[in-house]
């Protein structure tokens, strides 16, 4: 019996946490609705939605003896307000009860629980709707640029590198401005863009990052900064998205691509990495007040929306010009070989074959006892004069 199109879809988070219940995997609903993995990723991160037959197909199968959550977990943002350095000009939404973990998550590693500091209510971003897509640009960039410059800096330890990083990130932002736009968080878009921009390992090819960067003032914090970019760049990222901003453990899964179990082992290894190294960092509160003081104590430059924006503009018409300019090119190069090119069909010449009865070639040999007297001769006498016009009897 076919689903009923009233029927509605449960949220990201909620298809999530019905297929772990399940135990499956995400390729096994790909394989089960027909589609890839990465088009069920993109459906539990909220990027898209299942239309048609498969939307009917994926909702039979996670609502498929599938039993109501006993507590309905409200909307969590993607920032935390716990400090200034960490987080976005304005407050963002207040934070959630503390996740409950799944079943398989629990049965293997034990979930850290998070840190959860009460918040200021305050309007979700981006705000009114009437407003220009120049100017909901512009507030996602004021949002979300102080906070998310502090962030890659602790990623990366290079200053110049994060804010090329949220910079190039926002021109990204701008250019998929209709897609973002529509996005459920934002700031969660470009701040994926910006963390994957600025922990690519290409950077290390660039003459401009073979030397080292200019060292916090403090030793405390160049002691810190040495821990925690030591660790490998999956953990490092999850110890930031879940200690540094405070994101859930599904959430922190999520945008990291991993399970929810891979994460939750990531982040315990970070955690005991650092308190190994450095024993006072052991308490998550504590490393916490730790990230945001390190963070705090530069002073990095934001980057402007307008900039930006005229950035992004001038990036796509010199790609766009550039691709015109290549396919101009080719029709060109092609054009030329098609008028070079012969009109009809040439036979190949036949290989020659060898003629008997013909004597070969022979090039001059070595001369007789005769011939080189003769020459002998013909050297010694004169070759000018009465003599020679002469003629004389034998």
């Amino acid at each position: 019996m076919p689903q009923s199109p009233a029927t509605p879809l449960p949220s990201p988070k909620e298809r999530r946490r019905l297929r772990e219940a399940k135990s499956l995997s995400q390729a096994d609903i790909a394989a089960k609705i027909g589609v890839t993995r990465e088009t069920v990723r993109s459906w539990e991160t909220g990027r898209t939605a299942p239309r048609g037959r498969k939307r009917e197909a994926y909702i039979r199968l996670l609502n498929a003896g599938a039993t109501p959550p006993t507590a309905k977990r409200a909307p969590k943002s993607h920032t935390s307000a716990r400090h200034p350095a960490l987080t976005p000009a304005s407050p963002p939404p207040p934070a959630p009860a503390p996740a409950t973990a799944t079943a398989t998550a629990t049965a293997t590693t034990p979930l850290p629980q998070p840190i959860r500091v009460a918040t200021t209510a305050a309007p979700p971003f981006p705000g009114p709707r009437d407003h220009s897509p120049a100017q909901a640009f512009d507030a996602l960039c004021a949002y979300c640029a102080p906070g998310l410059v502090r962030q890659t800096y602790l990623l990366t330890g290079r200053r110049g590198l994060a804010q090329e990083s949220v910079e190039r990130a926002f021109q990204l932002a701008w250019q998929r401005w209709p897609e973002v736009a529509v996005d459920r968080d934002p700031a969660g878009w470009v701040r994926a863009a910006a963390y994957e921009y600025a922990m690519s390992p290409w950077h290390r090819f660039r003459p401009g990052q073979r030397h080292p960067d200019a060292l916090p003032a403090s030793a405390a914090d160049r002691a810190f900064l040495d821990v925690l970019l030591s660790l490998p760049p999956a953990q490092r990222r999850t110890l930031m998205l879940y200690d540094g901003l405070g994101l859930d453990l599904p959430d922190t899964a999520a945008e990291t691509e991993a399970s929810t179990p891979a994460t939750a082992r990531r982040l315990l290894h970070a955690r005991e990495t650092v308190a190994e190294q450095m024993p006072e960092l052991a308490d998550p509160e504590v490393l916490h007040r730790r990230l945001m003081e390190v963070a705090g104590a530069e002073a990095l430059r934001l980057p402007k929306a307008e900039r930006v924006r005229t950035g992004s503009e001038y990036r796509a018409r010199f790609w766009t010009r550039a691709a015109i300019a290549f396919t101009a090119l080719i029709v060109g190069a092609t054009a030329l070989t098609l008028r070079n090119a012969p009109t009809q069909y040439e036979p190949p010449q036949a290989p020659g074959t060898a003629i008997n009865g013909v004597p070969p070639r022979m090039g001059p040999g070595p001369l007789s006892y005769e011939d080189t007297t003769l020459r002998e001769k013909l050297r010694a006498e004169l070759t000018t004069g009465n003599p020679r016009l002469t003629p004389q009897l034998p």
